[in-house]
């Protein structure tokens, strides 16, 4: 299947099976739009029709140009054929459900009451609570015991509002780092916060112990004042901005994310990202709002076409700012053009449900931190591990090959069928399709594609000089 656009200047032809990306000229454009369903003569008429007036261009040419799009066909760097299917849905079997992340809920409760927030301000529907560190040494000797031969094994402390039981925090790293060695394992921790209790000692153990920390910021304090209030109604970005900034700079400007959410409030987030930047931040990521189409933050119809703008703007912004020598990172436009997700990743998606779960206060195990709280999609728990197999079967099948609307579009092998989460409370099944996202997906893969291809290009370009 091949993909075409313009986008940045650039005629750009994506290989969908291979991988392969080509930036062409406009007569190759043409050609490969035209080569799969006519034949040799009747695309060389075509082309002589369009360009024969041209002084630079000849019928020789054409057909040099032609021969050379046959020539990639025949290296399978074009029109390559689909042959991932028949093992779509055996791999994630084959690895034995080998777990190797864990969402460690450690405080279903929050010092902030975001009214757009999935989890209910940190409940999940349910009861307001905090892990033990019982829980949490049994849930990381679990992911031990689970991993197989892996030996990088990610724990995500999470919440609600993690720092909210920092303590238990703190012992269960100490206890991970006690036991790591001695079972071949390394333990990579994340810390997702709102910023609200962050202080030296946290700065202190973030920079000491999280291979990443994720910062909630919605971008300009209007906007994110609107909803990520406390329970008295009060904004939180004048209180959160300062600690954000003496954190990251700790990490010297590395290791993080500054996550924010966009709404029907601000389908313009572009404005949000370029205040993060004013401010000093350079690992950005902006998330689409998860709510109820009746929620008044839910994004609508007519907001499509603005973030379609938006992401447009982003990736020039991109471009612009690398060129100035003031580069930032865009978590939906990281894409590795020569290597990227081997095949396995490609076709099975993110693993929920089979590589990773999310762990309640309680013990109890869920295919993710979306499906928390909703008692069908319980997995089981830390001490007797998987026994809804039936659920974890749904999540084994769940691969990109599982959506019918998938097999048609060029960017499966990059969503690899997209959230499961997103898709089931779009549509009460994991394996149906939240087609709004899709839309959201594509544009960002279609810019993602651009924004490297023209810095390959130009890193091309400084090398000759060079």
């Amino acid at each position: 299947m091949i993909h075409q656009y313009k986008l940045g200047g650039l005629p750009i032809v994506l290989d969908t099976c291979s991988g392969s990306v080509h930036v062409v000229d406009d007569i190759a454009y043409d050609i490969i739009a035209m080569y799969e369903e006519n034949d040799r003569e009747t695309v060389l008429k075509a082309m002589e029709e369009k360009y024969g007036a041209r002084e630079d261009v000849t019928p020789e040419e054409l057909a040099e140009c032609y021969d050379q799009i046959g020539e990639l066909k025949e290296e399978g760097k074009l029109f390559s054929p689909d042959t991932f299917a028949p093992m779509a849905g055996e791999l994630k079997r084959r690895s034995g459900y080998i777990v190797k992340a864990l969402c460690l809920h450690v405080a279903h409760t929050c010092n902030l009451n975001c009214s757009y927030c999935f989890a209910s301000q940190g409940k999940y529907h349910g009861e307001r609570a905090v892990m033990s560190y019982e829980v949490g040494k049994q849930a990381l000797d679990f992911l031990i015991a689970n991993s197989g031969t892996r030996r990088n094994l990610e724990v995500d402390f999470f919440g609600g509002e993690p720092l909210m039981n920092f303590d238990v925090v703190k012992r269960l790293v100490a206890y991970a780092r006690s036991v790591e060695k001695e079972h071949g394992k390394n333990f990579r921790f994340t810390l997702t916060t709102n910023g609200m209790l962050i202080d030296d000692d946290v700065i202190d153990f973030a920079n000491k112990e999280c291979h990443n920390v994720v910062l909630s910021l919605d971008g300009r304090k209007e906007v994110h004042d609107r909803y990520r209030v406390d329970y008295a109604g009060r904004g939180s970005w004048e209180r959160i901005v300062p600690k954000f900034r003496k954190l990251v700079e700790a990490r010297g400007g590395k290791n993080y994310y500054m996550r924010g959410t966009f709404t029907h409030a601000n389908p313009d987030f572009l404005k949000d990202i370029e205040a993060m930047l004013d401010l000093g931040f350079t690992e950005l990521s902006m998330e689409p709002v998860v709510c109820a189409e009746n929620d008044p933050s839910a994004l609508t119809k007519e907001d499509l076409p603005v973030l379609m703008e938006q992401y447009e703007k982003l990736a020039e912004l991109m471009l612009c700012r690398r060129r100035e020598g003031r580069p930032f990172t865009f978590y939906h436009y990281m894409i590795d053009l020569t290597g990227g997700p081997c095949i396995y990743k490609r076709i099975s998606g993110c693993g929920a449900g089979t590589e990773y779960m999310a762990v309640t206060p309680w013990g109890d195990l869920y295919p993710c931190h979306q499906f928390v709280g909703d008692e069908k999609f319980r997995l089981g728990d830390i001490w007797n591990g998987v026994s809804n197999f039936a659920v974890r079967e749904e999540f084994a099948a769940c691969n990109v090959y599982a959506h019918e609307e998938c097999r048609d579009c060029w960017a499966r092998l990059y969503c690899s069928g997209g959230c499961a989460a997103n898709a089931y409370h779009a549509t009460g099944s994991v394996t149906g399709v939240y087609r709004y996202g899709c839309e959201l997906f594509r544009k960002r893969i279609e810019c993602a594609i651009m924004v490297e291809a023209a810095r390959a290009m130009e890193q091309t370009d400084e090398d000759t000089d060079q």
